[in-house]
């Protein structure tokens, strides 16, 4: 089943990552959100595991092609796509670092305009809304005294 995620930060104007659409390895469309971020979960580790990795000492100088550098200055990042963690990615700690941070309150989960808000909160993804991912950031500062 297709879906169409994005995530995004707080308080910036540019999304992480684009509206981006991704095959899920689902049978049923009404899931509930845990299964949702499971299923996410092992798209993401199939797709690092499906990735190149680099085994030399040092690096090398990858030149962007010319349409790369306008994405650069809009994201503020660069990147050229080279993994340099040559470990295997473990699906069930990667699964459940996840769905912990997600009960944490560290990013919340809507789906079109609704949030979810627990990890048996069902979903119909037949609706074909979008899945937006908003990591949280928590604010830093002094303790105040009473």
């Amino acid at each position: 089943m297709n879906i169409s995620i994005s995530v995004k930060q707080l308080g910036k104007k540019h999304p992480l990552l684009q509206e981006k659409s991704i095959a899920l390895a689902i049978e049923n469309p009404v899931i509930t959100t845990q299964q949702l971020i499971e299923s996410i979960v092992d798209h993401q580790v199939q797709l690092f595991h499906e990735s190149s990795f680099e085994f030399e000492d040092e690096d090398k100088i990858h030149l962007p092609k010319e349409n790369y550098l306008p994405i650069l200055t809009d994201t503020g990042k660069a990147g050229f796509g080279a993994i340099y963690n040559h470990n295997k990615v473990n699906l069930a700690k990667a699964q459940e670092t996840a769905i912990q941070a997600f009960e944490d309150g560290l990013y919340a989960v809507f789906y079109g305009d609704d949030q979810l808000e627990t990890l048996t909160e069902q979903i119909d993804l037949s609706q074909n809304k979008a899945i937006t991912f908003i990591r949280l950031t928590f604010l830093a500062g002094s303790y105040f005294y009473l």
